[in-house]
């Protein structure tokens, strides 16, 4: 069983903050040198974007505020990707970036979901 697959699976809130929290430890693991330093700085910033997003979306004062911040979501869980594929050149632990990218992979598709469901 993954760090993901647990009793939360659709408690976003919580699985958004999982998902930060699990790209931080990555991080922790990886050597800082000047090359991956850059990259653990924006996929930390970008993964931790992601819950950060949506519990203001949460907490959104309108509909239309609510669906720019899960647009956000979105836009943060794909640029998350994008770092996770960068930061595999740094990283020798393979199979624990697939399961985070798959989580990531996940994320995205929700919340574009969501958003395709509130433009109906």
């Amino acid at each position: 069983m993954t760090e993901f697959q647990n009793n939360n699976k659709y408690d976003l809130e919580e699985r958004t903050a999982k998902f930060g929290e699990q790209v931080i430890k990555l991080c922790k693991c990886i050597k800082q040198d000047a090359i991956s330093k850059p990259i653990i700085n924006q996929i930390v910033r970008s993964s931790t974007s992601v819950g950060a997003n949506y519990c203001e979306a949460n907490a959104a004062s309108s509909r239309k505020d609510f669906k720019n911040k899960i647009f956000i979501c979105k836009k943060e869980a794909q640029e998350t990707k994008h770092w996770l594929r960068m930061i595999a050149q740094c990283y020798q632990g393979k199979e624990e970036l697939r399961e985070i990218w798959k989580e990531c992979q996940d994320l995205t598709l929700i919340f574009g979901k969501i958003v395709s469901s509130l433009r109906n």
